[in-house]
């Protein structure tokens, strides 16, 4: 229960089975609402505000409470202050991590009633002080709110400025936090609708080559096939990769990451494969060249003629093969390879 900004000890009084009770750096002012625990044997109060030290009598009904924790509090800058704890708590075995001594606790009790009386002044007038010091603080707060600045100059201005050590600071140093954590969650959750968008092909249609999973890689040109051998991690699920051959590319998507090769020449696509190692987990595409002599072929006594149309006459079944290289005869109209 340590930073939580607890101002007030309370609803403990069910935890009959409590041994340790953390509440170390909180804004807690006084020590209650303990007597029902117990079983407390251990109680932490570090960088809390208690200066009422005479709130430690409260503790006397925990019997089985050996050590307690009061450093960085206001009362522990009191003079007598070890001295009037160790009597006050007698079944106390350690204070602020220091073992009590029998010899300590004898001589501390000679003196219990004066330093009780000094400890009561001293709280007296640290409440006087204290009270003071909620005005000033609450009026600093307030002329800081009205300062004519945006939200982001008042932060920085806050940050930049001399605070007090008080509950109250303590408060708003807390809440400036969270509004400094929620401005950058809505800082990044901005950056991450602006996040990068891959760009696949280029202005005139050819594919670009990418690696955004960054994964290595063998690449092979056979003379009637290529073969991409992608190195998928050894332990990733096969739902999460997904391949896609086209004529002119291959990609895979690992992860929601695209991988991309441009290919220089077409492939039949209707004869791709894809196998995965059971071993390595290595991803294995191989994918055979579409070869243009063989793209359409009508043998016709082994020789090949080009098919002339005559728009005059109803169409006559295709006699020969048809001659793909010589359609276009001008090379100047061939448009440049993509």
């Amino acid at each position: 229960m340590q930073s939580n900004l607890i101002e007030k000890i309370e609803n403990l009084n069910k935890l009959k089975k409590l041994e340790y009770l953390n509440l170390a750096i909180n804004n807690i002012e006084k020590i209650e609402n303990l007597s029902q625990c117990e079983s407390l044997q251990k109680l932490d109060l570090t960088l809390n505000f208690i200066g009422e030290l005479t709130s430690v009598e409260s503790l006397q009904s925990n019997i089985h409470l050996e050590e307690l924790f009061l450093t960085g509090n206001p009362s522990t800058d009191y003079p007598c202050y070890r001295d009037y704890v160790i009597v006050a708590i007698p079944q106390l075995k350690h204070l602020d991590g220091k073992e009590v001594t029998r010899s300590e606790r004898f001589k501390a009790q000679k003196n219990f009633d004066e330093n009780r009386r000094q400890i009561i002044q001293l709280q007296a007038q640290y409440q006087i002080s204290r009270d003071e010091q909620k005005l000033r603080v609450q009026n600093e707060i307030e002329s800081m709110e009205n300062v004519d600045l945006d939200d982001e100059e008042k932060l920085k201005e806050f940050w930049n400025m001399k605070t007090e050590h008080c509950p109250e600071m303590r408060k708003e140093i807390a809440e400036k936090s969270r509004l400094a954590n929620r401005n950058n969650k809505v800082d990044i959750n901005e950056h991450k609708k602006d996040k990068f968008i891959p760009k696949l092909f280029n202005d005139s249609g050819r594919p670009y080559c990418l690696n955004l999973p960054k994964l290595d890689f063998t690449f092979s040109d056979e003379i009637d096939r290529y073969e991409l051998n992608l190195h998928v991690y050894k332990f990733l699920d096969t739902s999460l990769i997904d391949v896609d051959v086209q004529p002119n590319y291959v990609r895979i998507t690992v992860k929601r990451k695209i991988f991309q090769m441009a290919l220089n020449d077409e492939v039949r696509i209707d004869e791709c494969s894809s196998k995965r190692s059971q071993i390595t987990g290595h991803l294995l595409i191989v994918m055979p060249k579409l070869k243009m002599e063989n793209a359409v072929t009508v043998k016709n006594d082994g020789k090949q003629k080009a098919i002339e149309m005559k728009p005059d006459k109803k169409c006559e079944k295709l006699k020969g093969t048809v001659d793909i290289r010589n359609i276009c005869v001008d090379e100047s109209e061939v448009p440049p390879l993509i």
